[in-house]
């Protein structure tokens, strides 16, 4: 008698994810072929709503802050450091109410960059959501007139601890000009960019070499402009690579200079933010690079005979980022060639996630059901008539996998993560799209005290109607 030992062929999609990444993770999981996004049913998400789909998870906001607050506390335990740390929450990244509501419940400060952002404080102020005397407002980017006006506004109405850190020597004059009263001020170092940049010196900030002199024969002949912080930044964020490490290194020695000369500096600002993540594959050793950033500051302060300053961070994209959901059905396969099988989204890449466009930027991308169906590599296209509008490639592969369908009448749902920072603002939320594709519906997900879900609509999906007013018809 001959026996034959058969073996079952991995070919559904959950054999692709479980053979690939380490899953399930902290926030996905599948339960009978459908994805659980932060233990909701995403499912029940879209019977409830429908799609194209945003998605905000507001507790993930309050974690990541907890997070990075844990990560710097224990650094700064670990290594003795004398200094104190300041989280503060770049408003950029997402100005949404909701979004800074929720952030501020975490005892943190705020990053501006444009003369509006002040006017978001004040109305923060109105509802009773910040207080002037505990709240610091870093006020960063080039300043053009009515953001200096809204700076010398504030501090005159008793915001003491707003921070104009200055982009370039012109500001500092235009700043005098308006302001009489004690100011805290800052200065921004125009950081070296990565060697494959298009340029090798940052447009933001003034140059090494400029600083220490500036301070000298301009900032110090102003007894109200007192100097706390120097301000540090690179566009990358925080990686582990020799470059951040060599320009965080530069930046902490001209700190020390200046804290020479200038004995009311007592704080550094490293601007840019911990990574988020964009592929199921990436870990970040987020506790090393803490630690790390802790013990070079030290180090060198204790070599140069320097007090360790009070550490100030901007993180934005790390603080939303992964709140965020965006997710579409898909409405039709298109066979283009013998190779080509194109999977149609019924929204636009370009419009609803300008960074794929803009940026080559890569999410997470991954079903939201039919995990237990067989998959196929896809293109997929967004609606509308540009050549660019498409999505082709997943971080972690020059490839996209996704269940297999053959007709349209099977409901495929995609869902990209992580895309809570910069999309909304970058795409024009409310406003004008190509080819006249309408915002998605966006809404709200929160937990009460007992942990069960609280679904609320911020904005129901763009009109034809808003969009012809704002044209003039």
């Amino acid at each position: 008698m001959i026996f034959t030992c058969q073996t079952e062929m991995k070919n559904k999609y959950i054999d692709l994810i479980d053979q690939t990444f380490d899953f399930p993770q902290d926030e996905f999981m599948v339960v009978d072929g459908n994805l659980l996004f932060n233990d909701i049913d995403l499912m029940d998400i879209i019977d409830k709503y429908g799609t194209p789909l945003k998605i905000t998870y507001l507790p993930k906001i309050s974690s990541q802050i907890q997070r990075a607050k844990r990560l710097f506390k224990v650094a700064m335990a670990k290594a003795d450091y004398q200094g104190e740390y300041h989280y503060s929450y770049c408003t950029k990244s997402s100005q949404f109410a909701f979004v800074v509501h929720e952030a501020l419940k975490n005892d943190i400060h705020l990053e501006t960059s444009s003369a509006y952002d002040l006017d978001l404080v004040e109305a923060l102020e109105r509802d009773g959501s910040v207080q002037k005397e505990e709240l610091y407002i870093i006020c960063n980017g080039f300043k053009r007139p009515q953001y200096i006006q809204n700076i010398a506004k504030l501090r005159k109405n008793g915001w003491k601890n707003i921070i104009p850190v200055l982009d370039n020597k012109n500001e500092f004059e235009d700043l005098a000009d308006l302001i009489d009263e004690d100011t805290m001020m800052g200065i921004r170092i125009a950081s070296e960019e990565e060697p494959n940049f298009d340029f090798y010196t940052s447009r933001l900030g003034i140059r090494y070499s400029d600083i220490l002199r500036f301070y000298k024969d301009t900032v110090a002949k102003y007894p109200n402009f007192h100097l706390k912080m120097l301000h540090f930044f690179i566009n990358t964020g925080i990686r582990d690579t020799a470059y951040y490490w060599n320009e965080l290194s530069k930046c902490v020695k001209v700190y020390c200079e200046l804290k020479a000369i200038c004995p009311e500096l007592d704080s550094l600002n490293i601007g840019g933010g911990l990574p988020n993540k964009t592929s199921l594959a990436q870990d970040f050793d987020y506790e090393y690079m803490v630690e790390e950033i802790i013990n070079q500051i030290k180090v060198t302060c204790n070599a140069m005979g320097v007090e360790e300053p009070d550490i100030f961070t901007e993180f934005g994209s790390f603080s939303v980022g992964e709140s965020g959901a965006t997710i579409f059905k898909i409405l039709d396969i298109k066979q283009q060639n013998d190779r080509e099988k194109w999977y149609m989204i019924d929204n636009s890449f370009m419009t609803c996630l300008p960074d794929t466009w803009g940026l080559n930027q890569r999410f997470i991308l991954l079903p939201i059901n039919k995990w237990n169906d067989e998959y196929q590599r896809v293109f997929l296209g967004g609606l509308t008539c540009d050549s660019q509008d498409f999505y082709n490639a997943d971080y972690h592969a020059n490839a996209i996998f996704l269940p297999t369908i053959r007709s349209r009448r099977e409901n495929l749902y995609i869902g990209f993560f992580h895309t809570g920072a910069y999309q909304e603002a970058l795409s024009g939320f409310g406003g004008i799209k190509h080819c006249l594709m309408p915002s998605p519906r966006h809404i709200l997900i929160d937990r009460d005290k007992e942990g069960n879900l609280i679904t609320t609509v911020f904005a129901e999906e763009q009109t034809a109607e808003s969009m012809l007013k704002v044209l003039g018809y």
